[in-house]
């Protein structure tokens, strides 16, 4: 592996001409010059430098490397300038994960709040629930929106805290054409002959809460389509090629779509805010709050606002 350190004392070689002015340069002594340049043509398998009575210069692989270097050096130079003027300006940077649905329409108005409150960026990554709890636990998000069944958590861990943000009801998805399109509750035996849109992952809330309740009706679902994309999901149910489970937080209205509930049980698809239970920055707590404070009344079995062990 090339170190920052070689690479400087390479350019230092071909700027001065000899180890020892080199070394002037840089402020060391010339045995340590002469073991990073060591070090550096051991690891390469080259000879970098010539050295003779008159001094030191460079070979061509030398200038190759050392070409390269200068590049290099100043990429670092700038990524520590900038790194360094972000500390003394207090400017943090935090990592957020969120699924797509409600990431997009709350997490944009948060992030604005939060900047105008403090110096901060903000890094959003879309990802499924499960992405997301994975990535809290591997340290690479700082807080998550997720969502799971109220009736059947899914993340519950000793390392996550969650605030419950929203209960919604799951409902079904139709294409305004659809003959169940109108008013009043579908009985979902009506559907067993119908094709259904499903997640990617098979244990993902939505699917797991189908799977449930079209079983005890005395069916299996028939899958059209696996895709966690959601213009694709509304493109295939506007088109009557299919239906799905929503909550009304995830319909997009340019669709022509409707949402009708079922004479069936599906139960509350549940909107938490996650984040490690260990030390967090500043700017998480802040998001958290303008979040509890974005959203609507809850019902009070969402429970708005308070915080408990992630589920």
């Amino acid at each position: 592996m090339i170190h920052p350190q070689q690479l400087r004392v390479l350019v230092a070689v071909r700027d001065h001409g000899s180890l020892t002015r080199a070394a002037h340069a840089l402020g060391y002594g010339v045995p340590t010059i002469a073991h990073h340049l060591a070090s550096l043509e051991r690891g390469l398998r080259v000879q970098l430098v010539e050295r003779d009575r008159r001094g030191a210069r460079l070979t061509p692989l030398g200038a190759v490397l050392v070409g390269e270097a200068d590049e290099i050096l100043a990429r670092l130079d700038q990524a520590e300038r900038l790194v360094t003027t972000q500390r003394d300006l207090g400017l943090t940077t935090i990592r957020v994960g969120t699924f797509a649905s409600i990431g997009s329409q709350l997490l944009p108005r948060a992030i604005r709040e939060l900047r105008a409150a403090m110096s901060v960026q903000v890094e959003v990554v879309e990802a499924e629930p499960t992405d997301v709890v994975e990535q809290l636990h591997a340290g690479d998000l700082h807080a998550g929106l997720i969502y799971d069944s109220a009736d059947e958590p899914a993340f519950a861990s000793p390392d996550l805290t969650s605030t419950v943000l929203l209960e919604e009801d799951y409902r079904v998805l139709l294409s305004g054409d659809s003959p169940y399109a109108a008013d009043g509750p579908i009985d979902l035996a009506d559907l067993a002959d119908a094709d259904w849109i499903c997640s990617r992952d098979e244990n993902e809330t939505s699917d797991r809460v189908l799977l449930r309740a079209c079983r005890l009706v005395g069916f299996e679902p028939k899958v059209l389509m696996r895709t966690d994309d959601l213009n694709m999901i509304h493109g295939l149910v506007a088109e009557g090629l299919g239906c799905t489970i929503v909550t009304p937080a995830a319909v997009d209205t340019r669709f022509a779509v409707v949402t009708r509930p079922t004479l069936q049980e599906l139960g509350l698809r549940r909107t938490s805010f996650v984040r490690r239970s260990t030390a967090v920055p500043r700017a998480v707590e802040a998001l958290h709050r303008i979040l509890v404070r974005l959203l609507p009344p809850a019902p009070p079995s969402a429970e708005l606002g308070t915080s408990t062990p992630a589920r």
